[in-house]
Order: C-alpha cells, then structure tokens, then sequence
C-alpha cells in the first residue's frame, strides 16, 4: 500500500515537484560555508517530500542550544512561508475524500519545514 501511495504521491501529490525544489535549495544553501547546516536540513526535508509514506519524524534525544538558535534563525528566513505553503496545499488536498491522505503527509511537511532541526526520519515498521 505504502508504494501505491508513495507512486501517486510522486505523479499525483506534488512529491516530484517538492524534492526538487528542496534538493536545487539544500544545493544552493551548501555552496557557502554558513548555509551549509541549512542545505542538510533542505535535503532530509527533500528524502521525506519524495517519498513520505512510510515515514515518521520524531524528536531527537538531547536537544542543543545550537539547534535552537538554528530553529530560531530557520524560522524567521524561510521557515515561516514553507509551513504555511504546505498548510496551504494541505487545506486544499483535503477538500476531496481522496486527497486526505496527501493532505496528512503534507501536515507532516509542513511540521518538519517549520522546525527541522532536531529532528529525526525514520522507517515506519
């Protein structure tokens, strides 16, 4: 079921379109030295947009001081208008019954956009 999903998520859902935008970002985030802790970020975001079912985030153990002021600086350049980009295409996925389960995954984008450090992808068992 996961790859059915995942396969119209790519076609259907915008998943395509996503990884690409958030690998061309992450790219042109690592060609400077300071952006290079963003580009990471934009390219754990881009493994989830491609394929996201089957996937859950969750908070890494030990939290740094760092990874807040990351957050914090995250947020106010771009973090901000990628949340409510997918919040925005959430709403509109969800108006049909078949577009819920896109909606849901691009709730969890939108999570992970908002604040990705400190957080951790993992396979759903």
């Amino acid at each position: 079921m996961r790859l059915i999903l995942n396969i119209l998520w790519i076609v259907l859902g915008g998943g395509f379109v996503i990884w690409l935008e958030y690998l061309i970002g992450g790219l042109l985030l690592c060609l400077t030295v300071v952006g290079i802790p963003f580009g990471v970020q934009c390219f754990k975001i881009a493994g989830v947009g491609l394929l996201p079912f089957g996937k859950d985030i969750l908070d890494a153990p030990g939290g740094s001081a760092i990874g807040c002021f990351l957050n914090v600086l995250w947020i106010i350049v771009a973090g901000i208008w990628i949340f409510l980009t997918h919040i925005g295409l959430a709403l509109s996925l969800a108006v049909t019954i078949i577009g819920i389960p896109f909606a849901i995954q691009h709730l969890k984008l939108a999570m992970l956009a908002l604040a990705p450090f400190g957080k951790l992808v993992r396979e759903t068992p």
